[in-house]
């Protein structure tokens, strides 16, 4: 047995002392980013889902509506309520119809297509690269009663 290995001194700990304190100012900050992005990413998920939603009750409000000028008030109050019922706050919002199917006559199938635009604020995540607000849209359709009388 070699005497060299016994008396080899034992490793202080002294050299790692402040070690952990680096190691956290190094990663608090990427641990902010990423946190920061998880909730961002979060953020636009709900609003997507909810635009969606939104165009889906707009095209169903729009197609019980009797007449095309009807259904864009239909469709508008129906945006309002969904974008509120789903605690998204627009910037501004935006519904586009095509109601061309209700000047078709009875007995005709049809549908009426609603595209909603929200523009929603992200500026209170201040982060590098993520923009102060997005424009979202979405659009959808749904059928006209195909033996419903319609007023073009």
């Amino acid at each position: 047995m070699s005497s060299s290995l016994s008396r080899r001194p034992a490793r202080t700990r002294h050299g790692d002392r402040g070690a952990v304190a680096v190691e956290l100012v190094i990663l608090a900050p990427v641990l902010l980013v990423l946190v920061m992005m998880i909730v961002f990413a979060g953020r636009w998920a709900l609003a997507q889902q909810a635009v969606q939603a939104a165009s889906a009750e707009a095209a169903r409000a729009a197609s019980i509506a009797r007449s095309g000028g009807e259904a864009g008030g239909a469709a508008d109050g129906a945006v309002a309520a969904s974008l509120t019922n789903q605690h998204v706050r627009c910037a501004s919002h935006s519904v586009s119809l095509d109601t061309s199917a209700f000047g078709a006559p009875v007995g005709t199938p049809g549908q009426v297509s609603a595209t909603v635009s929200c523009v929603v604020d992200m500026s209170d995540l201040s982060l590098p690269g993520i923009p102060g607000s997005r424009t979202l849209t979405s659009t959808s359709s749904s059928p006209l009663d195909t033996f419903r009388g319609r007023n073009g």
